[in-house]
């Protein structure tokens, strides 16, 4: 999976955010809508199309799209 499918694949865990607000410098704690369901939403997706476990704490540490993307692919 490339960085601009996982973008897509993060935007649509969001319901109600336009999917122009992602980008890989996206910072997605900062967007209105997230949430800890949606971090949890996350970690779900990462499991089911990358194969890769991260947690709370890799979200936490992480700040841009591209950030949790490139933690995701070193597990």
């Amino acid at each position: 999976m490339t960085i601009d499918e996982f973008v897509v694949r993060f935007a649509e865990e969001f319901d109600e955010t336009s999917e122009e607000l992602f980008a890989a410098n996206t910072e997605f704690k900062e967007l209105k809508e997230w949430s800890s369901l949606i971090a949890l939403s996350i970690i779900a997706m990462v499991d089911e199309e990358l194969d890769k476990r991260i947690t709370g704490a890799d979200i936490r540490g992480s700040k841009t799209i591209e950030d949790l993307y490139n933690l995701a692919l070193s597990k």
